[in-house]
């Protein structure tokens, strides 16, 4: 099978999953290739500690070369770094190596074909940089509407994941896609700027920390429509990754309108 045949038909087991679902067989052929590269790199990267061994890393950064843009949000949309991040666990705990329980997997698509002696495939292990001892969580966490005209003015951050959209409710030919808690949902200039399925962001409660992520389905870099304006420089969001961590003060511009996230 070729590359492109390969990744046309992940990409398609992908989004051809039912909804509610977030799972992928493991006997899809297609996903070998990877599966082994990503078990390959985290045995080399682990070393035996007295009596046991150890993968002391938290993040696996599988990059995919020569993907088609209009693949790319399949493979970035988190369900195949969710299934590889379960398989990977699996296979660690078989192999008896300690691994951290934030141990996560990433996975970056770009349409640039591999260079004569490059690979298709290529895994990176890396360790999360410890937070400064100053650093504390947020006792409590909200945003508040700036620009543009939502269903509320303000929202606590209390839950493991705030949704953001146009729409309240999201639809799609299968069925019911997802709820947006904050929603621009008054038909104007601003408000039309605003996708579906914006951004996300989650709350890790152990440590306090509120990331934002980018939901858009686009396929240039240029079209990200997700900015972080901080301390008068902007930073673009785009999807994948680990989001960005967000900080009081900052300000969310999603399309042309604007939040500002503000904790204590």
């Amino acid at each position: 099978m070729s590359l492109s045949d390969a990744i046309e038909k992940l990409g398609r087991a992908i989004f051809e999953l039912p909804f509610h679902s977030a799972k992928i067989a493991e006997e899809a052929p297609e996903l070998a290739e990877i599966r082994l590269a990503v078990a390959d790199a985290v045995k080399a990267a682990s070393h035996r500690s007295g009596s046991i061994r150890v993968f002391p890393f938290d993040v696996i950064r599988v990059g995919l070369r020569g993907i088609p843009r209009e693949q790319s949000p399949a493979l970035e949309s988190g369900v195949l770094a969710d299934f590889l991040a379960g398989d990977l666990r699996k296979t660690l705990a078989r192999s008896n190596i300690r691994f951290s329980p934030a141990l996560q997997v990433t996975v970056v698509t770009t349409s640039d074909l591999p260079m004569p002696g490059e690979q298709w495939l290529t895994v990176e292990t890396q360790k999360t940089p410890a937070e400064p001892e100053s650093a504390r969580p947020h006792r409590s966490a909200r945003l508040i509407v700036v620009e543009g005209v939502a269903n509320a003015s303000e929202l606590e951050l209390s839950r493991s994941r705030v949704n953001i959209g146009r729409t309240v409710n999201v639809y799609r030919s299968s069925g019911p896609s997802r709820r947006n808690d904050l929603a621009f949902v008054e038909d104007n200039e601003i408000n039309r700027t605003v996708s579906r399925e914006h951004a996300h962001i989650s709350l890790d409660k152990p440590s306090g920390e509120h990331r934002i992520f980018n939901d858009r389905w686009y396929q240039t870099s240029a079209s990200c429509e997700l900015w972080i304006l901080r301390e008068g420089l902007s930073r673009p969001v785009h999807r994948g990754g680990h989001g960005f961590l967000l900080e009081p003060g900052d300000e969310i511009h999603i399309g042309r309108a604007v939040l500002r996230f503000e904790a204590t």
